[in-house]
C-alpha cells in the first residue's frame, strides 16, 4: 500500500506511488516513523491532526492565497541553511486579528518544509540530517505546564515532572535550528513565564535562528507583550505574513488530503 497520499516527502520523491512507497522505505521511516507516528515529524513535537499537511494540500492554502505568495517565496530560501557563509534564512510573523484563519496549520507546513528540505539537501550533499531540525512549540500548552508547578497545592511529583518538561521545552525552543512559536501574544501571564518567553526569542535572535511565529498581537505592538528593545529586534528579522477573514476553527480536524 503506497504512503504517497500521507508523506511528506512525496512532491520531492520520484518514486512516489510506486512499488517502494511503503513504510520500508528509508526516507518515510526518517521522517514518519516506521508507523507513521515518529521520526522526525514526532521528534518536532507537532501535533497529529497536522501529521500530514504540506503547503500544497493545506486546508488554509485558498483562503489565505495572498499569504501563501509570500510563504511559497519563502521557502525557497531554505537552501541558505547550507550556506555558512551567505544570507541567513530569515523569520515570519503570520499575523491576523482573529484566530482561526489557518495561521497554524500554515505555520506548521513551513516546518514540515523545512524538514523535507533539510533532510534532501543533508543527503545531497553527504551530512547526516539533523534528528531535530525543526521544533513546534504550543506557547499556551507550555504556559499550562509553567501553572502546573507554579500554583499552591500541587503535587510535589506532578510540580517535579512538569518542571522538568517545561525546561526541556524552553531548551528545545532555544537551540534547534527552526522552529515555530505558536500564539506568542500572551496577554496574561505572570512576569516569570514572560520572561521564559523573552529568553527564547532573544536566544533565537540573537544567534539569528530563524522562527515563525504566530499571533493575533500586530507586529508593532509587539512590545506589549516584549520590552521594546526586543519587540525592535523581532521586527526587524521579520517578514509579516497577514492572514485575512474570520477564524474557520475545526478546519485542523479534516482529512488535509481532502480539502487541498
Amino acid at each position: 500500500m503506497s504512503n504517497a497520499d500521507k508523506c511528506i516527502l512525496a512532491q520531492h520523491c520520484s518514486q512516489a506511488g510506486g512499488n517502494t512507497c511503503n513504510a520500508l522505505c528509508s526516507s518515510w521511516i526518517a521522517v514518519h516513523g516506521f508507523n507513521g507516528a515518529g521520526g522526525r515529524i514526532a521528534a518536532a513535537d507537532v501535533p497529529k491532526e497536522y501529521a500530514g499537511v504540506t503547503l500544497q494540500n493545506s486546508p488554509a492554502r485558498d483562503d489565505q492565497a495572498g499569504a501563501y505568495k509570500l510563504i511559497d517565496a519563502y521557502v525557497n530560501t531554505f537552501k541558505r541553511q547550507f550556506d555558512d557563509a551567505g544570507e541567513r534564512v530569515k523569520s515570519l510573523y503570520l499575523y491576523s486579528d482573529s484566530p482561526g484563519t489557518g495561521k497554524t496549520t500554515s505555520a506548521i507546513a513551513v516546518l514540515h518544509e523545512y524538514i523535507v528540505r533539510h533532510y534532501i539537501g543533508s543527503l545531497q550533499r553527504g551530512l547526516q540530517p539533523l534528528e531535530r531540525p525543526a521544533y513546534f512549540l504550543d506557547v499556551n500548552a507550555w504556559q499550562t505546564l509553567f501553572l502546573g508547578f507554579n500554583r499552591s497545592h500541587v503535587p510535589a511529583a506532578t510540580a517535579e515532572r512538569n518542571a522538568a518538561e517545561y525546561y526541556a521545552m524552553e531548551l528545545r525552543a532555544k537551540v534547534t535550528p527552526f522552529v515555530v512559536l505558536d500564539d506568542i501574544g500572551v496577554r496574561t501571564a505572570t512576569d516569570a513565564f514572560r520572561a521564559d518567553l523573552h529568553g527564547i526569542v532573544n536566544y533565537r535572535v540573537a544567534n539569528g535562528l530563524p522562527t515563525v511565529y504566530t499571533s493575533n498581537v500586530t507586529l508593532d505592538d509587539l512590545n506589549t507583550v516584549f520590552d521594546a528593545r526586543l519587540a525592535d529586534r523581532v521586527r526587524d528579522m521579520c517578514a509579516v505574513v497577514p492572514f485575512v477573514g474570520v477564524s474557520k476553527r475545526g478546519i485542523r480536524n479534516v482529512n488535509v488530503r481532502k480539502t487541498a
